[in-house]
């Protein structure tokens, strides 16, 4: 037992590497990833097993989120160890049966994988063996354009996932990657940003005598300035002004 443990945990991908390539049968019809989805950003979610109240909600909600991340060049793909009937059993359940936030009567248009044999599960570390080594934990992997792993989290399979937070992260990731810039903590759209630190002495004593008075320079290594949240969205979304 400790070495399968060891065996999933050494596989597990890490920020900054590139997505594990796998190729996989969805509701949608078969995925070769990421080639499939070159050029799009990716949120690929797991969840533990099909007809489970916590993973219901969380389908409602990603469902109710899909135009807000496809307008950020984002696409949904879910997980689960059932097999396709099963998944799409439990679709026609969530929208005959669920009334979620007044969510009801949704389809959900994302595809999720069939991941009966555990392939994909292991291969991005969604199995954790001393939670159960036959359900997935509630993981999130975060992919960008390249198929980098940007983000990776992870979640109890009591514990519902915040799909706003999610959203959140993207933005900052495209908004780091658009402008050179990070994100201070509870960072959202429209709030100032972070400069790059000094790398050098020369740059941190420039940056000490600071003249530019769009940046508010608290200390030589953190900077903030302003970034209107209207030209982060001209660049990082579909719609352009």
């Amino acid at each position: 037992m400790q070495n399968d443990t060891n065996i999933i945990c050494n596989t597990m991908p890490l920020i900054g590497e590139r997505a594990p390539s796998f190729i996989a049968q969805t509701t949608n019809g078969s995925i070769k990833f990421p080639e499939d989805f070159r050029d799009r950003w990716v949120i690929l979610f797991s969840h533990p097993m099909d007809f489970t109240p916590v993973c219901t909600t969380e389908f409602l909600s990603f469902q109710s989120m899909l135009k807000e991340f496809d307008n950020q060049n984002t696409d949904i793909i879910g997980l689960s160890v059932g097999a396709i009937s099963s998944h799409l059993a439990w679709f026609r359940s969530i929208h005959d049966e669920i009334n979620f936030n007044n969510w009801q009567q949704t389809d959900i248009d994302f595809p999720v994988i069939a991941d009966i044999d555990l392939h994909v599960s292991k291969l991005y570390g969604m199995i954790h063996p001393s939670t159960s080594e036959t359900k997935t934990v509630r993981a999130v992997f975060i992919i960008d354009t390249k198929g980098i792993i940007r983000t990776i989290l992870y979640y109890p399979q009591t514990t519902g996932r915040n799909m706003k937070e999610i959203l959140r992260i993207l933005t900052a990731l495209q908004t780091t990657d658009s402008f050179n810039v990070s994100t201070p903590a509870d960072w959202v759209p429209g709030q100032p940003v972070i400069e790059p630190s000094p790398q050098t002495a020369k740059d941190m004593k420039k940056r000490i005598k600071n003249t530019n008075s769009n940046i508010d320079v608290q200390t030589w290594y953190l900077a903030f300035r302003d970034l209107p949240e209207h030209k982060i969205y001209e660049k990082i979304t579909k719609k352009k002004s």
